[in-house]
């Protein structure tokens, strides 16, 4: 049994009273498997407060985080422009229509581990009653945890959870959420820091 106590007062309130149900929907039956769960998706909300991506980019920060995406001058053009930022990063891309659809900005990032694009959010409606396509903003307001969770399963991280506590196995989440490894110290901080919370548990 995971001792779910140790957690009570670390994370958010609301966080701590869906975790078992989204816990048993998605197998993270054990330790590891919830430790690193929880160590990802903690970094990826900004410890659970964050539920939507933050697209607030300065030009600097869109020349250092997208460069591929503003050549030249033209992340001046889109610098502290969100919507128009995401339009143009996600487009053409994950389920996305061209830039001109804004269909990078209607599905952007959103939930405790920033699920995007249309083609995610097409799937993840299937597992909720709820038309997420038509209201999207219900993955950040209702289902932030549970399409975390969703993502999580879709994925098999449980399968790479389940490899242990060392580095490489949270550097092989890591690629597998970010597609590479922003963050990586903080994830693996986090990690120890969980697994240790969960350590009177018996496997």
């Amino acid at each position: 049994m995971i001792n779910y106590s140790s957690l009570r007062g670390v994370i958010p309130e609301s966080v701590f009273d869906e975790l078992l149900d989204t816990a048993t929907r998605f197998g993270l039956n054990n330790r590891l498997r919830l430790a690193h769960f929880l160590a990802q998706v903690a970094h990826e909300s900004n410890y659970f407060s964050d539920r939507e991506e933050n697209l607030n980019y300065s030009e600097d920060g869109l020349k250092r985080v997208f460069r591929k995406y503003f050549p030249d001058d033209l992340a001046k053009l889109y610098a502290r422009h969100p919507q128009k930022i995401a339009s143009r990063v996600y487009a053409n891309r994950m389920g996305n229509g061209s830039e001109a659809t804004g269909e990078g900005w209607i599905y952007r990032g959103r939930g405790y581990i920033q699920l995007t694009g249309k083609d995610n959010y097409a799937a993840f409606q299937l597992a909720v009653p709820d038309n997420v396509i038509v209201n999207p903003d219900l993955v950040a307001t209702k289902y932030p945890l549970f399409s975390a969770g969703w993502f999580w399963n879709s994925n098999r991280l449980n399968d790479l959870a389940d490899k242990g506590d060392d580095q490489m196995v949270v550097t092989e989440i890591t690629k597998k959420i970010n597609g590479g490894y922003n963050g990586l110290e903080d994830r693996l901080n986090k990690f120890h820091h969980f697994n240790g919370l969960l350590k009177n548990d018996n496997k």
